[in-house]
């Protein structure tokens, strides 16, 4: 398999993040809210699981055009690769462009645009769905001869550069922006501003939006988000509810053709289908929630857990047979899904982590039992002991409720 080109850029990622906040804290500018930047974090924990699920078939195909179709084999080089990035970046600009232009492709990259901050956690905030639809549009670079480790290489780098870009700190860069995108364009295409809709959709270029017309320059002060927010800390329903929407508005249409056609037109006009109506006020209105400190504390050490969690899936998931890759996967999404239920103060979490834990348990050592037995001990008690701390801890918080709500009564 090649490189994980992610994976390896993650202490990178999260250093950053935190430099990033503690210069927003010093400079008293912090554009960080803990319950918006645990979501995108746990976003891109769940699109990173999915992806890697999803990466041996995509790449599957991908050899097979390489090996079997292609009509020639491009020499491996420098040159290759520099050859591969321009025509990987110049697809991703169209790939993006159908991501804001088509409700399908919307269903799933709207998931990046949902945080009403900018910062470098938004970066991470990627969809589940969109490599998945948007890998066919990709499909002319195995043709054409490059190699799939040049390929995974020219989508490594374009991926990372983007990280940086997701910044209120860096302002102009002068003639660097001629050619390359810059924080200060990807603001423009983050902002709900009426004249920042649907510009820039660059990766690392900005010479594609300067070409076809898509180029807007930063001007007044972006209004980050969605024009019909979210208003949700929930991963899933993150990723899901455009796709709701599709299906709302097939039920409005009465013609085969008419429904056909819905997931390739816009997203105005799925808008305007159902009746949704945008108001830039509330748009600057941010979503928020109480959520008690000690509870913060729970989610972010549950995000800890989980981070560990995600990077060993990803390191031994060729290790793993089809169960262990399906039923792992299926707990890292239920942990993001029940820590934004948490943040929301839904009533069922605790239901939840007790199925959580119930199913980690023995899923996690059995694991062991079956590929790592000399490590089974250290696994039985080191699982037991967390579940126990975070069962107790959720009890505890339970007691505590109940006690308020007493007092409150009383």
């Amino acid at each position: 398999m090649e490189p994980n080109y992610i994976l390896i850029a993650f202490p990178f990622f999260f250093l950053s993040i935190i430099i990033e906040f503690v210069w927003g804290r010093f400079k008293k500018t912090n554009f960080y809210n803990f319950e918006d930047t645990i979501t995108n974090l746990n976003i891109g924990i769940g699109s990173q699981a999915f992806n890697t699920l999803l990466k041996v078939l995509l790449m599957t195909i991908y050899g097979y055009i390489y090996t079997n179709i292609a009509p020639f084999k491009m020499e491996s080089s420098i040159l290759s690769f520099i050859l591969c990035f321009i025509l990987f970046d110049f697809i991703f600009y169209w790939a993006h462009r159908f991501g804001h232009e088509m409700n399908i492709f919307w269903a799933a990259h709207i998931v990046h645009h949902q945080s009403q901050e900018y910062n470098l956690s938004v970066a991470l905030r990627q969809s589940w769905f969109h490599n998945a639809l948007a890998f066919v549009l990709f499909l002319p670079i195995p043709f054409l001869g490059f190699d799939p480790l040049i390929f995974a290489a020219a989508a490594g780098v374009n991926t990372i550069y983007q990280y940086w870009i997701h910044t209120k700190y860096i302002k102009s860069l002068g003639i660097f922006e001629w050619i390359f995108n810059s924080p200060s364009h990807h603001r423009v295409h983050h902002a709900t501003n009426p004249q920042y809709l649907d510009k820039n959709y660059a990766g690392t270029l900005i010479i594609w939006d300067r070409l076809f017309g898509t180029f807007q320059k930063e001007e007044e002060e972006p209004v980050y988000g969605i024009t019909v927010p979210l208003n949700s800390w929930n991963p899933v329903w993150a990723n899901l509810h455009v796709f709701r929407d599709i299906i709302n508005g097939w039920k409005k249409l009465n013609t085969f053709w008419s429904k056909l056609i819905l997931p390739f037109k816009g997203p105005e006009y799925l808008g305007k289908l159902l009746g949704q109506k945008t108001d830039e006020k509330k748009t600057a209105e941010k979503y928020r929630t109480k959520v008690p400190l000690n509870m913060q504390i729970y989610v972010f050490f549950q995000f800890v857990v989980l981070t560990c969690g995600l990077i060993g899936y990803m390191n031994h998931f060729e290790e793993l047979s089809a169960f262990y890759k399906l039923t792992m996967f299926t707990l890292i999404v239920l942990t993001t899904l029940n820590c934004g239920a948490i943040m929301e103060n839904k009533k069922w979490v605790n239901i939840v982590e007790i199925v959580r834990f119930a199913a980690f348990l023995p899923l996690y050592n059995t694991l062991y039992l079956f590929n790592y037995k000399a490590f089974l001990w250290h696994t039985i008690v080191g699982s037991s002991v967390l579940a126990f701390i975070c069962l107790m801890w959720i009890a505890i918080n339970q007691l505590y409720l109940i006690e308020k709500r007493n007092k409150a009564v009383a």
